[in-house]
Order: structure tokens, then sequence, then C-alpha cells
């Protein structure tokens, strides 16, 4: 049985997936991952659509909280 998927919402930064996911572009093209890595939510960052951490150098702030 394959592992529980989970994604978590860093405050002020990336979108942390960890678990088996496959991650696929809209033209269907998968994209190479591991079982944890970073995805972008700031929009700057130069490797998109993962995390390169820019949104430290351009102060990004969102910390949303599930309701």
């Amino acid at each position: 049985m394959s592992e529980k998927a989970q994604i978590k919402v860093n405050d002020n930064g990336s979108l942390r997936v960890t678990g088996d996911v496959e991650l696929i572009d809209k033209e269907g093209n998968v994209f190479e991952t591991k079982k944890v890595f970073s995805l972008c939510r700031c929009g700057h960052s130069a490797n998109k659509p993962f995390c390169d951490g820019t949104h430290k150098k351009i102060e990004f702030e969102s910390a949303p909280r599930a309701k």
C-alpha cells in the first residue's frame, strides 16, 4: 500500500509535498520528483514549479489557516 501523500502550506513560503505523488504539467508531461519536494507559492522562483527560496528574498507573506 502506498504512503499517504501530504501537502503542507508553510507560512510565508512553499508548499511542502511528502509522499508518493506524480506532478504533471498541463500537457501531461511528468516532472521528476523525490519523496519530499517543495512547490513555489510566491510565483518568483527561477525553478518553477519548484521552490528555490526566493520567497525569503522578496519577503513573501502568506499564512492561510484551514477553517
